[in-house]
């Protein structure tokens, strides 16, 4: 049972990220703490490094780069702490990658990411843009629905009474006075939840629409062989559940061998368990159609994705649109993938301060490199200089 009354709930605009109920409800029933102030904020995980340490640094090629910059810039070009950097940034006319080199450290500092134990290794995935088969219309073909977010889904912001609660989101709907946690995936495929006309479009697969939710955006081909753009809009607020590990606790395949791919071989082959394994993730999220001049998927910080420089990251610690420097490997292999990147989206299974989700862009070759990443990654956060985070000594 909430410990809420509905007057105290304001509308939030969320990134895919959700938070487990549970957490927030216990949150919300304790006796708030007052708000830190900013000479005292908690200690951060990071601590001031040195380009030196970057691997490649000086031999990186910054330009492909600098359009995912850019992106980030058109978002936080007013905010305090990169106004006069994205000032500078304007100024450079055609850069080349000797002028970018000294862009960056002129006008950064780099941090190196700490775990909470101290450990400086990450789990680095990745994701891409799919594309799925559908229909604006259900046919006996086109029978998976994917919803637009239903009218009874509340969005509840509670942080101007408890400030601590400001990164988390809360989802739910009314019960006759009440306010209680919003339908689960099971219950949203088996009908219970009021959704009959929020139907977009219609898709041939199950399995494929899953993974749709996960990856967050995507484009249908129609019948007519058109494209449709559409991207995350809402999400059920219930927390994210590996089906991979499931899989690999029933003993389906080993850990090593967990991967989109094999998930989708192994739905093609158990078709009348498939459903009952989607119930294991309650996770359900809901999609808006996008413009179709849109050159890529939308992220978190509202900006246009690049594709293999865009990176989801737990905002908690990584500040959305900062550059990253990530050093990790290529899918599958030990050869080195360390590039500078921008933090710019975030992931229901992105938690963590040394974890990101790396953007493989659209299609079935991006898809076949983020199903089979999982690879151990570093991770550098560049600050502006002069709005570096405050660290503990």
């Amino acid at each position: 049972m909430f410990c809420i009354s509905l007057p105290s709930c304001a509308q939030f605009v969320g990134a895919r990220r959700a938070v487990p109920l549970l957490l927030i409800f216990l949150a919300a029933c304790t006796t708030p703490k007052p708000a830190v102030p900013p000479s005292a904020q908690p200690f951060a995980p990071f601590a001031v490094s040195k380009w030196a340490m970057l691997p490649d640094w000086q031999t990186i090629d910054l330009q492909p780069t600098w359009a995912a910059f850019w992106q980030s810039c058109n978002a936080l070009k007013s905010k305090p702490g990169w106004q006069i950097i994205c000032a500078r940034a304007n100024e450079l006319t055609q850069p080349d990658n000797s002028s970018l080199h000294t862009f960056f450290e002129e006008g950064f500092t780099p941090y190196q990411v700490f775990n909470p134990d101290g450990s400086s290794q990450g789990l680095i995935t990745g994701y891409y843009e799919p594309k799925l088969y559908g229909s604006r219309v259900k046919t006996a073909r086109f029978r998976y629905p994917l919803y637009a977010a239903p009218d009874d889904l509340l969005t509840i912001d509670l942080s101007e009474v408890y400030p601590q609660l400001k990164d988390l989101r809360l989802r739910g709907r009314l019960q006759g006075n009440r306010v209680v946690p919003y339908y689960n995936r099971g219950e949203i495929d088996n009908g219970k939840a009021p959704l009959q006309g929020r139907e977009l479009f219609w898709v041939d697969n199950a399995v494929e629409l899953f993974f749709l939710q996960i990856q967050g955006s995507g484009r249908i081909e129609l019948p007519d062989g058109s494209l449709v753009k559409v991207g995350y809009a809402e999400q059920n607020g219930h927390p994210y559940n590996s089906i991979g590990k499931k899989l690999v606790e029933m003993g389906a395949f080993k850990l090593e061998e967990s991967s989109m791919q094999n998930i989708k071989l192994w739905a093609e082959k158990h078709p009348d368990k498939l459903l009952s394994l989607l119930e294991q993730n309650p996770s359900y999220v809901f999609f808006r159609e996008l413009p179709s001049d849109l050159p890529a998927p939308l992220g978190a910080l509202g900006v246009p994705l690049t594709n293999e420089y865009s990176l989801a990251v737990d905002a908690r610690t990584i500040p959305l649109g900062a550059p990253v420097f990530l050093a990790t490997t290529y899918p599958n292999t030990a050869e080195p993938l360390n590039r500078l990147m921008l933090a710019q989206d975030t992931g229901g299974a992105i938690k963590g301060a040394v974890r990101g989700d790396f953007f493989w862009g659209f299609g079935e070759q991006a898809g076949t490199q983020a199903g089979r990443m999982k690879q151990s990654g570093q991770m550098w956060v560049l600050f502006p200089k002069g709005a570096e985070p405050v660290l503990n000594p």
